[in-house]
């Protein structure tokens, strides 16, 4: 209703305006007789009124689906009424929709392209990595190891593309199962222990419950972990402090926790950190930083089902949790015998 009257608005208000400029001619003329004047303007706006009813009652289902929120794109197509003004507006829509359905499907096929190159370019950098790395792992000479400390890198950066890569097909790219904290941990912290090594961080592990299981995907939450433990090794690089990462249950979760002791976030920044490409005042004195690590780690959370947080104070470091919504512990093997 509010929709049709603003459509017809103007046509209300130029009518009474024409009715009184009529009215005005008699009066100005000399003719004092009101009542002709005044039922000449009623019987205008009667059939004024009869021709707004008419147009609206005739139109109504028009107007409603115009004012109605739309759930779907198909049903932008379902029949009006056959109106001129809506067959229009009907094949107008249509139109529309041809165009948006061509340039979807174009779209996807370009992304589908760029991924499946993303993912055949990463999988053939990374086997001149691994010979290159093969080959220099054994000598000890200083250029050496600024070669291996290169090649850390590369394959650091390798990975980030690759993710980046998945996360657009993630409901395609995951399987939850149960996943022992515990194991994970450890196994993030072997594949980075060089970088530990030559950053002088020394990690430490605390694990209130050594068999906490949690339901997670297992690649991607290797890849958070990791992310993570990057980052606290770069901002606490030289430092000779620890990295804590524990395992815990609080309540009905569980909980991993890493815990640096770096030169801490900004408070400026906490809240932008899981932006993506957003580095900080951090960013700019690493030039390593690339500002998609935790935006990565924050994407497969929330895709996971995973919370994230982050406290952090300049000067104190930073500490992270991977928060999940459910844990299992698992039972102490029975040893008594029978």
């Amino acid at each position: 209703m509010k929709l049709f009257f603003r459509e017809h608005a103007l046509l209300i208000v130029v009518q009474v305006v024409q009715f009184a400029l009529m009215l005005s001619i008699y009066w100005l003329d000399g003719y004092r007789q009101l009542r002709p004047g005044l039922y000449s303007a009623f019987l205008g706006f009667f059939l004024l009124g009869c021709y707004l009813a008419y147009h609206y009652f005739s139109r109504r289902r028009y107007f409603q689906r115009l004012n109605a929120p739309l759930e779907s794109l198909d049903a932008s197509f379902e029949k009006m009424e056959t109106a001129p003004v809506a067959e229009a507006l009907q094949e107008l829509l249509r139109e529309q929709y041809r165009h948006y359905q061509e340039q979807l499907i174009q779209a996807r096929r370009e992304q589908e392209q760029h991924l499946t190159f993303m993912d055949q370019w990463v999988h053939q950098m990374k086997t001149p990595l691994s010979v290159i790395e093969l080959t220099v792992q054994n000598v000890d000479e200083p250029e050496f190891a600024s070669i291996r400390e290169e090649l850390e890198q590369l394959r650091g950066g390798l990975n980030t593309v690759l993710y980046m890569a998945r996360l657009r097909t993630f409901e395609q790219d995951f399987h939850v199962k149960a996943v022992r904290l515990s194991k994970i941990i450890s196994e993030v912290l072997n594949d980075n222990k060089r970088l530990l090594i030559r950053n002088q961080v020394y990690p430490e592990v605390i694990t209130g419950e050594p068999d906490i299981t949690a339901e997670s995907d297992e690649k991607w939450l290797f890849f958070m972990i990791s992310q993570i433990i990057i980052n606290a090794v770069k901002y606490s690089a030289g430092s000779g402090e620890k990295v804590t990462i524990s395992s815990y249950t609080s309540r009905s979760e569980a909980i991993i926790e890493i815990r640096d002791r770096g030169v801490g976030i900004p408070a400026s920044d906490i809240k932008r950190v899981f932006d993506p490409f957003f580095t900080g005042d951090n960013g700019r004195g690493f030039r390593e930083s690339t500002g998609m690590g935790l935006y990565l780690v924050k994407e497969a959370a929330n895709r996971l089902g995973h919370r994230i947080e982050l406290e952090s104070q300049v000067g104190s470091g930073t500490t992270v949790r991977i928060i999940f919504a459910s844990y299992q512990l698992r039972p102490e093997p029975n040893l008594t015998c029978m």
